[in-house]
């Protein structure tokens, strides 16, 4: 349904497509987004293999959070621990190993105890707390997530989790970004 050209009309676009609404969206978009010079580019890129990450992984985090990364806070279910089993999985510990100039943090699920994950993570966290309930109160999961991420502060860590209900301990906590375990450990 188009309109009729009246007088003033100057032949633009119709505004009433979405093929104009598209390039404003697209123009709009792109003038937000920062011209990096290569040197801070180089230098992201860098940070992102020191922490493990693919750079569009790190670039995500950063766009969200607007904060680097200073601390990993992994659950237990993404760690794959569980009570009967003495030490993480072999590609779950390569990647501990692998992270440089961050912190190690983690949460055990029950029934999982914090010492058991400190254990089985053969010295590769740094410190463990128990994690708030599944499916429990909002302050209850902020509670926990205040206290597991210690000292870093919350724009910088990022919950990795594998669970459903983890992603809202991620909000209750307002902690800088839930990333998917599968994300981090097939990377």
């Amino acid at each position: 349904m188009g309109m009729t050209a009246g007088i003033g009309h100057n032949g633009g676009p119709e505004l009433q497509g979405t093929g104009w609404r598209r390039h404003c969206w697209q123009a709009a978009r792109e003038a937000l987004l920062p011209t990096l010079p290569i040197e801070v580019l180089r230098n992201r890129v860098r940070r992102a293999q020191e922490l493990g990450l693919d750079y569009k992984t790190y670039a995500s985090v950063r766009a969200a959070s607007g904060h680097d990364v200073v601390a990993f806070l992994f659950s237990s279910n993404a760690l794959r621990a569980t009570p009967k089993v003495a030490e993480l999985p072999a590609d779950r510990l390569d990647r501990l190993r692998a992270m440089a100039n961050c912190g190690r943090l983690a949460i055990a699920v029950a029934p999982l105890a914090p010492s058991d994950l400190l254990q089985a993570g053969g010295g590769l966290i740094d410190a463990a707390h128990p994690a708030p309930r599944p499916f429990g109160s909002f302050s209850e999961a902020r509670e926990a997530m205040g206290t597991a991420r210690g000292d870093y502060h919350r724009d910088g860590v990022v919950l990795v989790g594998a669970a459903p209900f983890e992603a809202e301990w991620c909000a209750a906590g307002r902690l800088a970004y839930y990333l998917p375990a599968e994300r981090l450990f097939t990377a």
